[in-house]
């Protein structure tokens, strides 16, 4: 593919800075013609349609009319929906996951789905002198983690499924690896409302975690405490789950969803 100026291949870098433009236009002044594009962007107008030919497709613009003007699509939407949601979950957890972090002295992370993984977005230390210091940001294995498991046990039974026909890592010696077992353990979190890990993402850490649900009801993030054997050994995990599902609990009522006893 071309552009109309000097012959060269467009590159993926300006494919993408032509797109944004685009979107930034139809933001400042609503509705935007292909010629009007084109000036922006500052290429022919073949050129420029090829960018909005994408954007449209993916619901992000749309043509006001046949052959018409184009303006911003309800695909935007569904993006702002989710980041709003990912925004707000980080602002009404924090509070709750401090004082979680106080009453159990161990580490408070919390987790979304990203792909394949669990990925940190929020974090409370514990009071305790040795802590696990999880990165914000750093994905871990779903199989692995009491938040993988959590938001596994809420995926859809056909995602599910896909996701457990690929080889599960092993971690370490005690990590599940097994599809059957994991079912188990994921029928478990749904029916218990918490997972757990036992030394299966590293040797020595243990982990409880609880779902966190959006307003419609949808499982948006895990809540979970972990810290070192010693500290946390697998006969207190009953104890602290109840402690994490009670604060994953008040996240979720922070967030609009209201629990039907």
């Amino acid at each position: 593919m071309s552009n109309s100026t000097d012959g060269r291949p467009e590159s993926p870098v300006q494919s993408v800075d032509r797109a944004a433009s685009i979107l930034e236009l139809l933001g400042r002044q609503e509705e935007a013609g292909v010629t009007e594009i084109a000036a922006e962007l500052g290429v022919h107008k073949s050129t420029a349609s090829r960018p909005a030919t994408a954007l449209e497709l993916r619901g992000l613009i749309e043509q006001a009319e046949e052959r018409g003007k184009f303006r911003l699509g309800l695909g935007l939407i569904r993006l702002a929906g989710a980041a709003t949601v990912r925004l707000d979950l980080s602002r009404q957890s924090r509070p709750v996951c401090e004082r979680l972090a106080v009453q159990i002295a161990e580490t408070i992370n919390v987790a979304i789905l990203d792909g394949d993984a669990a990925i940190n977005i929020d974090q409370a230390l514990g009071p305790s002198a040795i802590t696990t210091h999880n990165r914000l940001g750093r994905r871990t294995p779903l199989h692995a983690t009491s938040s993988g498991k959590i938001l596994l046990a809420h995926l859809p039974e056909p995602e599910l499924e896909s996701r457990l026909a690929a080889p599960l890592e092993r971690c370490t010696p005690r990590t599940v690896t097994d599809p059957g077992a994991l079912r188990t353990q994921l029928r478990s979190a749904r029916a218990d409302g918490c997972a757990y890990s036992v030394e299966e993402l590293e040797t020595g850490l243990n982990a409880v975690a609880a779902p966190v649900f959006t307003f419609s009801g949808q499982v948006v993030a895990a809540l979970s405490a972990s810290g070192p054997s010693f500290r946390l050994p697998e006969q207190r995990l009953p104890e602290v789950s109840a402690l994490v599902r009670a604060a994953a609990e008040q996240i979720s009522n922070r967030l609009g969803h209201l629990v039907r006893r």
